[in-house]
């Protein structure tokens, strides 16, 4: 019987990095990864400090990059609105101003430098489909906004987002004013693309409008990923989109029991039709997700948050870590407020998490190789494959212990245990404990 995995694995930049702008050598060559490449830490700036979270942030970046990530992905930082606000970081009072409780312009600047300087790409969060009430653009460009029967500007239809206000995108003035504002972040700041919130709200048309002006500005690649599902956010031009319907599936499984066979035509489903070289963002939480419960609860334990990663990221690429889930971040975090995290505890589960990465990076076969699913309701078994590698994942989805067959080409073949490091010949069945995973190479 193989046991649950458990243990620690075990610069500082340069002074003349350190004076460098963002024209410096360091950033010119720096390189955006590519798509099937992704490797992305979602930055919530309200869990590192209650004020200046850019230089509490740029203090972390060995530590966030040393999980092996190679995306950094900024929720919005822009300027909040004060009417009718809640705080929400998704209320945009100035689409060119920073929120002065993150710190400052050069601050910003700072951080994208020091993270393409550590490998780490950039992208900051667009909230396109709304303005805070107010936006300048209310008491300037009325007709900029949607209005009901009596002219009024009315919030997102059905959303109860009342702290915003509804943008109307049958409006070209407004699409380019919109467009603008984003070619500052990319020409003036130096970012690498944008995550677009809530892309399905959305229309096509614009998309395709705002991402053909950004993918034309010279010398510059970017990443674009789209908060939504549908298929033609990749006609559009987005590398990108969110995988909501595996999520969905993983807490059936994991929570209500259903068959752990279901994410295999869920996966199938969410690929059909996806073209050539695009992704689908694979999670287990994110910001959304972790304000309503922690990552540790949403698949039962923390051991099951854990083989829930794995089977997420591994399945079909596309990885996504939520910034504090790798310290096993016990409670929801509000992100409408400063929530304080000890990125010193529990050091075992970070560890484990930059392992899980560091197999991901190391072997494309985990990421993009061809797929073959086994296993039975209680637990997954598929093995990746590439020119180069072939890679077993077994994931017990239960808590309790799990029989599985093991595919017979496997069966008496020595292999090595990837996590630990070890020989494994496995025999015609793995007994799983409760939640366990092992990740084998043949």
């Amino acid at each position: 019987m193989i046991g649950i995995f458990r243990k620690i694995f075990c610069v500082a930049a340069s002074a003349m990095f350190l004076s460098c702008t963002l024209s410096c050598t360091a950033d010119k060559e720096f390189t955006l990864p590519a798509t099937e490449d992704v490797a992305m830490y979602q930055i919530n700036p309200r869990v590192f400090a209650p004020e200046n979270s850019f230089n509490a942030i740029s203090e972390r970046l060995d530590s966030i990059g040393d999980l092996g990530v190679n995306v950094l992905w900024f929720m919005p930082i822009y300027e909040i609105g004060k009417e009718n606000s809640v705080n929400s970081p998704y209320c945009i009072r100035d689409y060119k101003a920073l929120n002065p409780e993150f710190g400052t312009i050069d601050d910003f600047k700072e951080l994208v430098r020091l993270s393409h300087e550590n490998g780490m790409a950039v992208i900051v969060d667009w909230v396109a489909n709304h303005t805070s009430w107010d936006n300048a653009w209310i008491t300037e460009h009325k007709d900029w906004y949607t209005h009901d029967e009596s002219g009024n500007i009315i919030s997102p239809a059905n959303t109860g987002w009342l702290d915003v206000a509804d943008l109307d995108f049958d409006n070209d003035e407004m699409r380019l004013a919109m467009i603008d504002a984003m070619k500052y972040w990319v020409t003036e700041v130096g970012v690498d693309g944008f995550r677009c919130d809530a892309a399905d709200f959305v229309p096509y048309d614009f998309w395709k409008q705002a991402l053909d002006s950004l993918r034309a500005i010279p010398d510059k690649d970017l990443l674009m990923l789209a908060e939504g599902k549908r298929k033609d956010h990749f006609e559009a031009g987005f590398d990108m989109n969110y995988a909501w319907d595996f999520m969905t599936g993983m807490r059936n499984v994991f929570i209500r029991d259903s068959s752990a066979l279901s994410l295999y035509r869920i996966d199938k489903e969410e690929y059909e039709s996806l073209p050539g070289g695009k992704v689908k963002l694979r999670f287990t939480t994110n910001h959304d997700e972790a304000s309503k419960m922690a990552p540790v609860a949403e698949y039962g334990n923390e051991r099951g948050s854990m083989s829930a990663f794995v089977i997420a990221i591994y399945l079909h690429g596309g990885a996504l870590i939520y910034g504090s889930q790798e310290v096993g971040y016990p409670h929801p975090i509000d992100f409408f407020k400063y929530v304080p995290v000890d990125w010193n505890s529990n050091p075992d589960l970070r560890d484990e998490y930059k392992r899980i990465i560091s197999i991901y990076n190391e072997y494309p076969a985990v990421r993009a190789g061809k797929m073959s699913g086994y296993g039975n309701d209680d637990a997954m078994v598929f093995v990746k494959e590439d020119a180069s590698a072939k890679i077993l994942v077994a994931a017990n989805v239960r808590n309790g212990n799990v029989s599985v067959s093991v595919p017979e080409e496997w069966q008496g073949h020595e292999c090595t245990d990837l996590m630990r490091s070890t020989a494994v010949i496995p025999e015609e069945s793995l007994e799983l404990m409760p939640y366990e995973y092992l990740i084998l190479k043949f």
